[in-house]
């Protein structure tokens, strides 16, 4: 499986739920300059995942306090067009630098704000194709390409006070069956807090394949890593110390899962889902976003069509502020 299919692969279950009402889906089997998309499962999803991305860091940055930046390879990719996207990761791949694990966002102070943009622009004004005229955005995109060791990328992560992974799903959390509803003793945690196996509820989600590799990235840079999950109408986090605290202690099971990448491979992963009674508030939905028809056309001309979402917003709570704050306190210790 190739760095495309592992950052945008999705839990098969989660597909097959979102299409049981699909008796036929002409575009299934339909090739798209060159990768075959299974549907407007993975367009949807594509959009999905940048939309909700771009919703964090735009609440992050409405604080006035903080600056959120994108870091990592799925974070920095072309938002708007899935063969572009593709590109970019093969791009990466080439460079043989997006197999390193990189934390999706970046946060800093907002009086660092300049300073960091100031660097980033130094970093892409290295890149060949990259002129002085460019804006940020552009520079942004030239970050996962540059490897953690370069000067300038020592001095962006000397700024940060915290790093993001970035997790969303296709749910209204506060429609799900169990949300609301408190944990209870368990017989197979031995009596620990928890529900029962498939239980239907907002939870933040750690890929047991990210765990090592996250926490060595925040070992090695010693900015500790939190996991923001996004739903539709609301968001939660935890920091990733604390979901291994939980994992350690037995208060959160491993749960094998089906993944389908848009590439068509098929492989089982053991994921973790975190209730969200054990982390904290992130934010809720300020205004909700717009479901509207996209489509792309194939190599063979031939249109794809799904739904994508637009605008909406999320404000931070205050909850998520102190977290926010806290972890600004300590890195300027």
């Amino acid at each position: 499986m190739d760095l495309f299919d592992q950052v945008f692969g999705v839990l098969e279950e989660e597909v097959e739920f979102e299409l049981r009402e699909s008796v036929f889906i002409p575009w299934a089997d339909h090739w798209l300059n060159p990768r075959q998309l299974r549907g407007s499962d993975f367009l949807m999803r594509w959009s999905q995942g940048a939309w909700s991305e771009l919703r964090l860091k735009e609440a992050v940055n409405r604080t006035g306090r903080f600056y959120a930046l994108p870091y990592g390879p799925s974070g920095a990719a072309p938002d708007n067009d899935p063969r572009k996207a593709e590109l970019y990761f093969l791009r990466l791949e080439q460079a043989g630098i997006g197999k390193v694990k990189r934390p999706d966002l970046l946060l800093f102070r907002e009086s660092d704000r300049k300073t960091v943009e100031e660097i980033v622009l130094k970093i892409a004004a290295e890149a060949e194709g990259f002129s002085a005229g460019d804006d940020i955005e552009k520079a942004i995109t030239e970050l996962p390409f540059t490897p953690e060791d370069h000067p300038l990328i020592q001095s962006l992560l000397s700024k940060a006070s915290l790093a993001i992974e970035c997790e969303n799903s296709l749910w209204v959390a506060k429609r799900m069956p169990l949300y609301g509803q408190p944990m209870k003793p368990m017989k197979r945690l031995g009596g620990k807090p928890g529900l029962k196996k498939n239980s239907v509820l907002p939870t933040v989600i750690l890929k047991n394949e990210d765990r090592d590799p996250l926490k060595a990235w925040q070992r090695q840079r010693n900015i500790p890593i939190h996991i923001w999950h996004v739903f539709y109408d609301l968001a939660f986090g935890i920091a990733l110390d604390e979901a291994e605290r939980l994992i350690a202690e037995g208060l959160i099971e491993p749960i094998e899962q089906t993944f389908q990448a848009p590439g068509g491979q098929v492989t089982k992963k053991a994921i973790y889902k975190i209730y969200y009674h054990y982390a904290y508030e992130l934010g809720e939905a300020h205004e909700q976003p717009s479901l509207i028809a996209a489509s792309i056309i194939d190599k063979n001309g031939h249109v794809l069509p799904y739904v994508k979402f637009e605008g909406g917003s999320l404000a931070l709570s205050e909850q998520a502020l102190a977290v926010l704050e806290e972890a600004a306190s300590k890195h300027n210790l």
